[in-house]
């Protein structure tokens, strides 16, 4: 692994740090997700729509957001048979018939854009996503493997995942983007930090995280307090900081930590967040807390662990508190390398090249 200058370590944000120690609570004003097909209208203007995803947590929420020429989508989900046919259920039931004017990406991820493509073709809609997005996500849907690339092959090496578990997946045909999202055409409308967008008669302006995707677009209304947080701003679980062979040495742990100091700015209780997955909820300051101790005391538990050395793969139980399903395991890798290579970028912990290939990692000293 390459050397690097310790960085200091982020402090939590200071409304974060509030509400983790109480300073407020989280308030759910649906108690369900819409049906397949069908819509809650969450504001005026704003429908809540909800599509199928084959793994956890099984759906993707969606918005529909209404202006004069369409219909915005944000966020349609995987390009798969079933989430088209309720496409095609909620285009002629509560979108009424209305065009689909734009689609708007919060990121890359398939969930997240798979469908934008298809709603382009079909529609007409414009796309609008940061260009990071769309450069992520065009570039991997035509980077199509048949086997793992070498590069997995090693990542997975490295980080200690076991001989019998690499030997199979080397047989096996790779995830590949091109499964399940639409290709995307040249053409899209870049949304950066900082810009401003009307939609369904508000003013949104844009900000960007990091940690979990490149760029992740969070949109505030400065109208009503809409937020529209995609995965970024998850309630009930924590949004995945991963590390995957295509950037082996990123610090998504430290990007999201620093995120959450600069969205903490933003945050105020009686905003109603529309996240990625899960229920609406109002009470940001203290999710923002929550997430950041949530990170935070895992980094500790993870420091006590690496007294004695330690792959990513013996990484689990101190990160997760219990057993990895083989369904998740390598999403639970690339998170405990994202914690490992946060401590690594602070200058905590020292690593080594085991026999085999693995990386072992020790707390510094």
């Amino acid at each position: 692994m390459p050397d690097r200058p310790a960085r200091p370590r982020p402090a939590p944000p200071a409304a974060a740090a509030a509400a983790a120690e109480g300073g407020g609570r989280l308030a759910y004003p649906w108690a369900e997700g819409p049906a397949e097909g069908r819509a809650t209208e969450v504001a005026p203007g704003i429908l809540w729509l909800r599509l199928p995803l084959p793994f956890r947590p099984g759906h993707v929420n969606a918005y529909a957001l209404a202006d004069d020429d369409g219909w915005t989508i944000v966020d349609p989900g995987l390009d798969r048979g079933r989430s088209r046919a309720v496409w095609e259920a909620l285009r002629t039931g509560p979108l009424a018939g209305r065009p689909v004017a734009r689609v708007l990406a919060t990121h890359h991820h398939p969930d997240h854009i798979g469908l934008a493509g298809w709603l382009m073709a079909t529609a007409g809609a414009a796309l609008l996503t940061s260009r990071t997005a769309w450069l992520y996500a065009r570039m991997l849907t035509l980077d199509v493997h048949t086997r793992p690339s070498p590069e997995s092959m090693a990542f997975w090496q490295a980080a200690g995942m076991p001989a019998d578990m690499r030997a199979a997946r080397a047989a096996e045909r790779p995830f590949n983007f091109a499964d399940c999202v639409h290709p995307l055409p040249q053409g899209f409308t870049r949304l950066a930090a900082g810009d401003r967008l009307m939609l369904a008669g508000r003013t949104f302006e844009v900000a960007a995280g990091e940690g979990h995707a490149p760029e992740h677009l969070v949109l505030f209304s400065l109208d009503d307090g809409i937020v529209l947080g995609g995965d970024q701003l998850l309630p009930g679980i924590s949004p995945n900081l991963g590390v995957y062979p295509t950037e082996p040495g990123a610090d998504p742990v430290g990007e999201w930590l620093a995120s959450a100091r600069a969205l903490a700015a933003r945050a105020r209780p009686d905003q109603l967040v529309l996240p990625g997955h899960r229920l609406p909820y109002r009470g940001l300051p203290a999710r923002l807390g929550e997430l950041v101790l949530h990170h935070t005391t895992a980094l500790e538990r993870l420091r006590e662990h690496l007294a004695l050395p330690r792959t990513a793969a013996d990484c689990f139980l101190p990160l997760f508190g219990r057993l990895i399903e083989p369904e998740v395991w390598g999403l639970a890798l690339g998170e405990a390398m994202g914690h490992l290579n946060h401590l690594m970028h602070q200058g905590e912990v020292t690593c080594a090249r085991r026999g085999d290939g693995a990386i072992l990692w020790c707390r510094a000293g």
